[in-house]
C-alpha cells in the first residue's frame, strides 16, 4: 500500500510552502497520521513536526442527454499538509 500518492502543486499550496514550510500531498484514504508522517520522511529525508489532513468528498454530478440522465461522480481523495521543522525543505521539482 503505497501512501503518498503525488505531491499538490498549486498557487495555494506553493504559496503555503515558501511561507510556512507546509507542504502538501494527496495521499491513500485509508492512511493516518502517524503513516503519512513516516512515509514522508522516509522518502524525503526530512524531519516533520505536523500532520493535517483533510477529507475531499467525490463531487456529483447529472448530465441530461438525449439517451436519458446521466449520473456520475468524482473519486474521493484525501489530502495531507505535512509541516517541516524549521529549516528544512523539499525540492518538489528536482524528480521530474
Amino acid at each position: 500500500m503505497s501512501i503518498l500518492i503525488k505531491p499538490i502543486i498549486t498557487e495555494k499550496a506553493t504559496t503555503n510552502s515558501e511561507l510556512n514550510n507546509c507542504f502538501s500531498f494527496q495521499v491513500n484514504t485509508k492512511a493516518n497520521k502517524v503513516e503519512i508522517k513516516k512515509a514522508v520522511e522516509a522518502a524525503y529525508g526530512v524531519s516533520v513536526e505536523k500532520v493535517r489532513t483533510i477529507n475531499v468528498r467525490p463531487d456529483r454530478s447529472t448530465k441530461f442527454t438525449k439517451t436519458g440522465i446521466q449520473h456520475g461522480k468524482t473519486n474521493a481523495v484525501k489530502k495531507a499538509i505535512v509541516q517541516l521543522a524549521e529549516g528544512e525543505t523539499i525540492d518538489l521539482y528536482s524528480n521530474l
